[in-house]
């Protein structure tokens, strides 16, 4: 029993009736009822991670995240973190979180990762790193691609949170399992292709009014392309360098 996690997955539940929130589940039957497997989520909002939990929750699995480092030094989030089984992740020192959660694998648990490492602006799928996939390889595991599409709309970056009853519908969708010890060298190719299948499909059943922030270019929308939104991304990380570097 984990009350901590428990109290979180109700309140979780709580504030989806609050605000209206209707989610759509698809394919959870490829969500693994028991053993380890690493969950592969696309990224383009803060709250990405609450549909991905609620879709485990559905099938009897608790999912535990890996999450920036940083986090822990929020008060109530580090403690949260210390007592969920969350993996913090020293981007400049990776190597003890992704021992820790090879090891929760091989404990037979489900581990939520974001190959992109971080949010997409143009909510197109970014390029992905290497992780998700080695440590699926080396716990023996399946990949499990999971798309949620809907909650950047709630918060993402660049623009304010759209708290209250918003009536935001959300979709998550699973597909099938990957095995990657069989192909570990192009394993990463295809599971960013079913991300990318999936994720279209989900764009396709979903609202696209012409314009809209949270709409990526291809579909009409008025977020950046992906080429823009690496050079945003790069300028970010190039002023964050220079304050680094200031403070010292």
């Amino acid at each position: 029993m984990e009350p901590v996690f428990r109290t979180l997955e109700i309140t979780a539940e709580a504030l989806v009736r609050a605000t209206g929130t209707e989610i759509t589940f698809r394919g959870l039957e490829n969500l693994p009822a028991t053993g380890g497997a690493v969950i592969a989520i696309n990224h383009t909002g803060y709250v990405d991670f609450l549909p991905a939990a609620l879709a485990a929750k559905r099938r009897g699995r608790r999912m535990r995240f890996m999450i920036k480092a940083e986090m822990q030094d929020v008060p109530v989030l580090g403690w949260l973190i210390e007592h969920t089984g969350t993996i913090p992740v020293d981007r400049q020192a990776g190597a003890g979180a992704y021992a820790a959660a090879v090891q929760s694998l091989l404990r037979g648990e489900i581990v939520g990762v974001y190959p992109e490492a971080t949010i997409s602006r143009s909510f197109e799928l970014k390029e992905f790193k290497s992780g998700a996939v080695r440590m699926a390889v080396e716990a023996r595991v399946p990949i499990v691609p999971l798309i949620v599409w809907g909650a950047h709309r709630v918060w993402t970056k660049d623009h304010p949170r759209a708290l209250g009853r918003r009536r935001f519908p959300v979709t998550v969708s699973v597909g099938a399992p990957l095995e990657p010890a069989a192909a570990a060298a192009d394993a990463g190719a295809v599971l960013r292709a079913e991300m990318t299948r999936l994720l279209h499909e989900v764009q396709d059943d979903y609202g696209q009014p012409p314009g809209a922030f949270w709409l990526p270019r291809r579909l009409g929308g008025g977020a950046p392309t992906p080429e823009e939104a690496r050079r945003m991304e790069e300028a970010e990380l190039a002023e964050r360098a220079r304050r680094r570097n200031g403070r010292r």
